[in-house]
């Protein structure tokens, strides 16, 4: 690529989102580009394949693509996006592997007709020889049983396996480029590690070239050769990984990488943001009541004894009678979170994460258990609380949701967003509540100015903040995170938990965190638990978890995070072929066969590790 400029035609006039590109990728190579949202990724990797919006055009500068060292070169820049021979290139002998499948992948079309579809598009094959092509590319991509999902829909398929579905879409021509943009932000850390060592292997069996397109800095250490950063368009710095991660030159890049949190930081240690949020927290202060000694004394903030909740899975059929089974998302779960306390929850998909918090916020209603709340000194059950009663607590406890972009009202302006839940809750009149909501934009470090205006005039970053100021709108005491920064570059996601830390110590808050970025937890929490399958397998403060695991689980889940550094690379053997979270094959004291009892122990002051019990212990302890 040489000199790539691209603009968009705004109100007839362009706007640069691409200004001066230059670099070169080597067949078999992987070349990552770095950046924040906005700053020309992915309009990039459009100009490549000749997708890009109808009001974007490049300007200036050639994009020369080559298959093979005996090609010629081909100028993809000054070819129609529309011709045969940019179709013949696009899905053939370049491919993309988007950011969200679910959203990439048609609802209304099989797994099968969606891969085999660019075969049958590029070779001259028929549908039987594309078909057993397709179970091929499954099996390759680690499918466990290729001639089933051909015919699975994507709402069937696991966040991991609609990626895998992805790349074997992208890679069933057997191009000699793959774009990969953002291909494991949205995916557990073990899912992204076992997807990483995928495109890995398969690039070497292939012989392909990989432009890798991402704002993770432990996804780059752990794939790149050669590393471009981009900011606003243009590119910052360039060259070797090697030379990229031990001499960073730009002040922007060492701005990234004191942005990302790692389990090297120290006591107290704060990250350090490109741009820091500048709140203020004056108008707050006499709206917050401090906890006395004796009402903290009464019992933890809240106490989850013995909660349980099962689903039942039906599997539909057209004809004949529909089979059901049980599935336990939340299997006898307990838990004691202090007054004042950030607890982190980390765990895979599926392990419960979620589904126990929407039961903590009566969204869900348990099959059995019970979830105590400290009131200031009074004891409340939440289960037990009837409707009058529950939208009257409904204010002490609120929650802040994983996608900004989806959690906000796109018809509602900022103002009426965060006066909706003060009108519902009757708390002042209009003048006061307009009042209230300037405040708590001060608060997340908006100006008030922006209030009327609508959700897709901000970021990200910005709309996460709104929803974290709409949650703070009633003043609650214990407030609930799930994974509220996963979908967050990584700059921003460190203003938005510098934010929650400073929030949580000056108004007092309680935290239960939620999130499967294990780093993220440890910059955060005070104290930490692992779920799997529905439960806990340890608990620890931050400080002794990450720093000395015990369960085979934790293990595999710390060996997966990619780490920003090209001496600690990803270990796999844990995580290969998906056994660190099935029980039955944990080691001895922690397997646990079907049916079978365990419990917490405590080997270590306040950490506490998952054992079974054995059969004959059982019995013991119920004589």
């Amino acid at each position: 690529m040489k000199h790539l400029e691209v603009d968009f035609i705004l109100h007839g006039s362009p706007v640069a989102a691409v200004k001066n590109i230059s670099f070169a990728l080597m067949p078999g190579k992987t070349l990552a580009i770095v950046g924040e949202s906005g700053s020309g990724k992915s309009v990039t990797s459009q100009a490549i394949l000749g997708i890009l919006p109808d009001s974007a055009r490049i300007s200036s500068g050639e994009i020369l693509f080559r298959d093979g060292p005996d090609s010629t070169a081909v100028d993809i820049a000054g070819l129609n996006p529309k011709s045969k021979q940019m179709q013949s290139i696009r899905g053939d002998k370049i491919s993309i592997i988007f950011q969200e499948p679910m959203v990439s992948l048609s609802p209304i079309h099989s797994i099968g007709d969606q891969i085999s579809e660019a075969m049958l598009l590029h070779r001259d094959v028929d549908r039987k020889a594309a078909d057993l092509a397709t179970i091929d590319m499954l099996r390759l991509v680690g499918f466990p049983i290729p001639e089933k999902a051909i015919r699975q829909y994507p709402f069937e398929l696991s966040g991991g396996l609609r990626q895998r579905a992805m790349i074997a879409m992208a890679l069933i021509c057997h191009p000699s480029l793959l774009i990969a943009d953002e291909p494991t932000t949205a995916l557990d850390v073990t899912v992204q590690a076992q997807i990483l060592e995928l495109i890995k292997n398969l690039q070497t069996e292939l012989g392909m070239a990989v432009l890798l397109i991402t704002h993770d800095l432990g996804v780059v250490a752990n794939m790149a050769d050669d590393v471009v950063v981009m900011y606003h368009g243009e590119v910052m710095e360039r060259g070797p990984a090697q030379a990229i991660f031990d001499r960073p030159q730009h002040p922007y890049l060492k701005a990234l990488f004191s942005a990302v949190p790692h389990f090297d930081m120290h006591e107290g240690e704060r990250l350090s943001g490109i741009r820091d949020i500048d709140h203020d927290i004056d108008h707050f202060h006499h709206h917050n009541v401090p906890w006395t000694d004796e009402q903290k004394l009464a019992g933890p903030h809240l106490s989850i004894c013995e909660l349980s909740k099962q689903f039942e899975n039906r599997d539909n059929r057209w004809f004949g009678k529909s089979q059901s089974e049980q599935f336990t998302a939340v299997d006898s779960f307990n838990l004691d979170i202090e007054c004042g306390e950030c607890f982190g929850l980390v765990g895979e998909s599926g392990c419960g994460k979620t589904t126990l918090s929407k039961m903590l916020m009566r969204a869900v209603t348990p099959d059995s258990g019970k979830i105590l709340y400290n009131d200031r000194g009074t004891m409340i059950d939440l289960l037990k609380l009837n409707d009058e009663s529950l939208r009257a607590f409904r204010p002490k406890m609120q929650i802040v949701f994983q996608d900004p972009y989806s959690a906000l009202n796109p018809r509602m302006t900022i103002l009426n967003t965060l006066r909706e839940p003060m009108a519902v809750h009757r708390f002042g009149n209009k003048q006061q509540q307009l009042d209230r909501a300037r405040e708590l934009m001060a608060l997340v470090g908006l100006d008030s100015r922006f209030l009327n205006r609508y959700p897709h005039s901000f970021s990200g970053g910005q709309r996460q903040r709104i929803s974290i100021a709409r949650a703070l709108a009633l003043n609650p005491q214990f407030l609930i995170f799930d994974e509220p920064v996963s979908a967050l570059d990584v700059s921003v996601q460190a203003q938005i938990l510098n934010l929650m830390k400073d929030l949580q110590q000056e108004l007092g808050l309680t935290y239960l965190f939620i999130s499967h970025n294990l780093a993220v937890v440890d910059y955060i929490a005070q104290r930490i638990g692992v779920m799997c399958r529905g439960q806990l397998v340890e608990v620890a403060p931050r400080e002794q978890l990450f720093r000395n695991p015990h369960h085979p689980y934790t293990k595999a889940l710390l060996a997966a995070v990619p780490y920003p550094d090209l001496n600690r690379p990803l270990n796999f053997d844990l995580l290969r072929e998906g056994r660190h979270n099935i029980p039955e094959l944990w080691p001895k004291p922690f397997q646990l066969h079907q049916g079978g009892t365990s419990q917490l122990l405590e080997v270590q002051p306040e950490h506490f590790v998952r054992h079974a019990i054995r059969a004959e212990d059982h019995v013991e302890a119920l004589l």
